[in-house]
C-alpha cells in the first residue's frame, strides 16, 4: 500500500492511466489509511468514502472504453472545508454553516473534476480561516502528523496535515495571511499560493470582496512540487463570476532556465527574527541556487517592515465590524476563542474615513517600493515563519512571526514553500520562494529544483 499512498499524484495518475493499477485500489488504499491515521489527526471532518469509491469504479469502467477525462483521471484529492463542494456539508469551520449543503461546487473544484479528479472527503479549519491554527467549535483540533503536541498550522491545517500523513496525495488550500504556505511549512509538505488574479474565489466562504479582496487567494497543496504544477493549470482562469481575474497565460516551469535567475534572499525581516535554525534553512537554500548557477545576492526589500501592520490596517479598518456582521448574517452565536482574540486584535485597527484614505495611500507607495525592488529579481528566499510548527494554542502569542507570510498577501505576488530542513524538534522547515507577479512557473522551477537537492517532504513518524 505504502507505494500508492506515498506516490506523487502525476505517478499515480500515469499508473491509472496506463492500467498498471485502478483508481478504485488507489481510492481503497487512501481510505484505509485515512482511516488508520484521521483519528489521530483529525484532519478529515467529512468523509465522502461511498461517493468516492462509485466514481472510482466510473472511472475503471472508462478507461476500459478506452475513454479518459484528464490528466487527473481517477486520481483522489481532499478539499478545504470552505470551499464549496456539491452535495458536502461546507462549514468553513462556523456553527451558523454547520448543515449548509451547496448544490453546487465552486469552479476551482469543478475544474478538478472535469479532469478527472475524485474527491476524498473535506479538511478541518480554523472559523472562517481566521487563525494560524487548525481548531473550531464543530469539529475541534487537528495535529501535527509529525509531532501530535504541536499544531499543523493554519488555516489550511487540515489540508497539510492529511497530505503529509499520505491520507491525501494533493488538495485545495486558500490564503488570507499564509493559510497555504504555513500549514506547508509546519507539515513539510509543498504548496503554492497563486498571483492575486489568477485563481477565481467564487464558491469560497467568506466569499472574497472590498478592499480585502486582492489579499486572498486558492491554490494547491501537494507532497511533492511536481503535482503542483500538475494541479495549478487546471484551477486558472476566468469564470466570469469573479470580477478580479485575470485572464493571463500561466508559463511552464520546465522552460525555466535558472542560471538566468537572479535572486536575493533575506533571513530577518525587521518584524520577528527567526530561529538560528529557520536562518540556516534559507542561507543553505540560497546557496544551493548559487551552486546552480542563480546570481544570489543577500537583500531585503527596502519597507517590508511596513507590511505587517499596513496588512492589519487593511484587515481592521472597520474594527472588526464586517466579521461581527458576517457571523450574524449566518447565524453564528458562538464563536471559537482563536477568532475572539482575531476580533479583539482588529479593534484598535479602526478608522475614520480620512484615515482610510491615507492607509490606502501608504499601501500604494509601499507596494510601488517594493515591486520596483523585484524589477532585478526574479526570485526572493526567504522565511515562511519565524518558527518551525508552534504547541497548539500559541499561535496568538507569536503574532508578529506569521509577517513573513503576510506580506506576499499584501503585494498579492506568487509566493511557494518547499521542505528544505528539520527543528531540533524533529518538525518540518520550509523555505518560502516568492517570484514576481505572474510568475508563478519561476517560483515552481525554483522550488522543484530545492526539493531535490534538499530533501522535500519527508515521512512522518505517524
Amino acid at each position: 500500500m505504502d507505494e500508492l499512498i506515498y506516490a506523487p499524484a502525476t505517478a499515480l495518475a500515469k499508473a491509472i492511466r496506463t492500467k498498471a493499477v485502478s483508481s478504485t485500489e488507489v481510492i481503497d488504499a487512501y481510505l484505509r489509511r485515512i482511516e488508520a491515521v484521521n483519528p489521530r489527526l483529525n484532519a478529515i471532518v467529512q468523509l465522502t468514502a461511498d461517493t468516492a469509491r462509485a466514481e472510482a469504479r466510473a472511472a475503471d469502467a472508462a478507461l476500459a472504453r478506452g475513454e479518459s477525462t484528464g490528466p487527473l483521471h481517477g486520481v483522489p484529492l481532499t478539499i478545504k472545508d470552505n470551499i464549496e463542494t456539491a452535495g458536502v456539508t461546507c462549514t468553513a469551520g462556523t456553527k451558523g454553516r454547520a448543515t449548509l449543503v451547496p448544490t453546487q461546487d465552486a469552479p476551482v473544484v469543478a475544474r478538478l473534476r472535469a479532469a478527472g479528479a475524485i474527491v476524498l472527503g473535506k479538511t478541518n479549519m480554523p472559523e472562517l480561516g481566521l487563525a494560524w491554527e487548525t481548531d473550531n467549535l464543530l469539529y475541534g483540533r487537528t495535529n501535527n502528523p509529525y509531532d501530535v503536541r504541536y499544531s499543523p498550522g493554519g488555516s489550511s491545517g487540515g489540508e497539510a496535515a492529511i497530505i503529509a500523513a499520505g491520507g491525501s496525495p494533493l488538495g485545495l488550500g486558500t490564503d488570507l495571511a499564509g493559510s497555504i504556505r504555513h500549514p506547508a511549512h509546519c507539515c513539510g509538505v509543498a504548496g503554492i499560493k497563486p498571483t492575486s488574479g489568477r485563481v477565481p474565489r467564487t464558491g469560497h466562504f467568506p466569499g472574497p470582496g472590498g478592499v480585502t479582496q486582492p489579499l486572498v487567494q486558492t491554490g494547491p497543496l501537494a507532497r511533492f512540487v511536481e503535482d503542483l504544477t500538475l494541479t495549478l493549470p487546471l484551477i486558472v482562469g476566468v469564470d466570469w463570476r469573479d470580477p478580479s481575474v485575470v485572464p493571463m497565460p500561466l508559463g511552464n516551469p520546465k522552460t525555466v532556465e535558472l542560471t538566468q535567475l537572479r535572486a536575493a534572499f533575506y533571513t530577518d525581516n525587521g518584524i520577528a527574527p527567526p530561529t538560528p535554525e529557520i536562518a540556516a534553512v534559507v542561507r543553505a537554500a540560497a546557496q544551493v541556487l548559487a551552486d546552480a548557477g542563480v546570481s544570489v545576492e543577500e537583500a531585503r526589500p527596502p519597507g517590508i517592515e511596513q507590511t505587517y501592520e499596513l496588512y492589519l490596517g487593511l484587515l481592521g479598518a472597520d474594527g472588526g465590524a464586517g466579521l461581527h456582521k458576517r457571523l450574524q448574517l449566518i447565524g453564528t452565536t458562538e464563536i471559537h476563542p482563536l477568532i475572539q482574540q482575531a476580533v479583539e486584535l482588529l479593534g484598535p485597527y479602526a478608522r475614520s474615513t480620512t484615515e482610510f484614505l491615507e492607509l490606502m495611500m501608504t499601501v500604494d507607495l509601499v507596494r510601488s517600493s517594493l515591486l520596483a525592488f523585484m524589477e532585478t529579481h526574479e526570485i526572493l528566499l526567504c522565511p515562511v515563519n519565524a518558527y518551525p510548527a508552534l504547541p497548539h494554542g500559541r499561535a496568538w502569542e507569536h503574532l508578529p512571526a506569521f509577517s513573513y507570510t503576510v506580506t506576499y498577501n499584501f503585494t498579492g505576488w506568487p509566493a511557494a514553500v518547499v521542505r528544505a530542513g528539520t527543528s531540533r524538534e524533529g518538525l518540518p522547515i520550509g523555505v518560502q520562494i516568492v517570484a514576481q507577479p505572474w510568475r508563478e512557473e519561476v517560483a515552481l522551477a525554483v522550488a522543484q529544483h530545492l526539493e531535490a537537492a534538499m530533501g522535500g517532504w519527508q515521512r512522518p513518524p505517524l
